[in-house]
């Protein structure tokens, strides 16, 4: 077992740590630049500097590498926070944070070229299997591919995707069966795809597809695991934020910007119902007991579901924390805590949703902003229901598969 250098305990004060109040700070800049944002498809310069500066791309990153270390509790909070105030910024800071979890599984000559001294290092792309096939050469490997899902693209200095190596024609297999490797490739040196990325929410985060032919990828940029603690491959990156398991971070992160939407929802409905009165009432939307009712039962679901999430988090630090191993059981509560916090966001954000009226459904509404934004970041295959019966079966002492490590 990893001998675990931090021994406190979750949950901290979350709400003092500074980076923290440097999120719920930067609300207001962030409905600011919104319009911009979904106009552009991509963060502005001017914002993007003042995230930097907040340390909003270091979160996750070894102190050596000159990141934060933030426990995944903090680390969550950040992402709801900045989702509340623009849910493209949440989403793209998010999976920067995973992509640069991942990247620690690369060799050190890799890591130290991801992550030079005084670095603004950002990460593009997804760990997720598949896009790109290539043949071995001399010091690395030839790749052709196409990639979904680049969030934050524009803003990027590397891209990570994942490729088959190719043995006369024939998928390589790893040891442990697999078939994958990942490896990062320099934004500057891949085609992203103009016009791959129209959708109704998100459009802020620039979430492209990209490609590269018959790019040389050196062997010190990549990996054969992604994102989890296997064989101690993390042992040289000390503190419990790298022992912890993969549904630690996969899942609980795409839950928060989720429930953060949900959360900017509820506030949206709060502030139009006491500035509107619906046509022939006499009174107030927020005069109605009904709407009442609806966002007092909104606020109870939502936080229900953050508090399991974050609960099942806390567990799994904490575990680590005592010296022990967590359980199969424990991490599969927690990858179910992340889905069910994101249904629990959908009920809130339906609820106000309905209330709003009229309202809700024009396309300047904030209502319909979060609403669309919501309805995207719930689609993402780490909420997909798919999971609870995979929870399920590991409950029931059968063979839940390879998804849940």
């Amino acid at each position: 077992m990893r001998t675990i250098v931090e021994d406190r305990h979750l949950p901290l004060d979350i709400n003092a740590q500074p980076v923290v109040q440097a999120a719920a700070a930067l609300k207001p800049t962030l409905r600011y630049y919104q319009d911009d944002m979904e106009r552009e498809q991509r963060l502005s310069p001017e914002l993007l500097e003042q995230m930097h500066a907040a340390g909003f791309y270091r979160l996750l990153l070894p102190r050596s590498l000159g990141g934060l270390q933030a426990d995944p509790l903090t680390y969550i909070r950040v992402v709801e926070l900045l989702a509340e105030g623009a849910g493209s910024v949440g989403w793209n800071v998010a999976n920067n944070g995973v992509g640069q979890l991942v990247t620690l599984g690369l060799p050190d000559d890799g890591v130290q070229e991801i992550y030079p001294q005084d670095h603004r290092t950002v990460i593009a792309g997804t760990a997720v299997q598949g896009g790109g096939q290539a043949v071995s050469v001399q010091g690395g490997y030839r790749v052709s591919g196409r990639w979904t899902f680049g969030s934050g693209c524009h803003e990027a200095a590397w891209m990570l995707g994942s490729f088959q190596i190719l043995d006369d024609g024939q998928p390589r297999r790893r040891d442990d069966g697999g078939m994958f490797w990942r490896g990062l490739f320099p934004r500057a040196e891949v085609e992203v795809i103009p016009g791959s990325w129209e959708v109704s929410g998100l459009r802020g985060t620039g979430s492209f597809d990209w490609t590269v032919r018959d790019f040389f990828l050196p062997e010190r940029r990549t990996m054969v695991h992604a994102g989890v603690p296997l064989d101690n491959q993390w042992a040289h990156w000390p503190g419990i934020t790298y022992a912890l398991p993969a549904a630690a971070w996969v899942g609980p992160h795409q839950c928060a910007v989720i429930t953060g939407l949900a959360r900017a929802g509820i506030n949206a409905l709060v502030e139009l119902a006491g500035e509107k009165t619906p046509r022939g009432r006499t009174g107030r939307l927020c005069d109605n007991p009904q709407v009442q009712d609806a966002v007092g039962r909104a606020d109870a679901i939502l936080n229900s579901g953050r508090i399991y999430r974050n609960a099942m988090i806390a567990e799994l630090w904490n575990t680590l924390a005592d010296g022990r191993e967590t359980t199969l059981e424990q991490r599969a509560r927690c990858r179910l805590a992340a889905v069910h916090a994101g249904d629990c966001a959908r009920q809130a954000m339906d609820l106000m949703f309905r209330h709003g009226g009229s309202t809700s459904f024009k396309t300047e509404s904030r209502l319909a902003e979060v609403w669309r934004d919501l309805q995207v970041v719930g689609q993402a295959a780490t909420l997909a229901p798919e999971w609870y019966p995979i929870g399920g079966r590991a409950f029931l002492g059968l063979e839940p598969g390879p998804r849940l490590r």
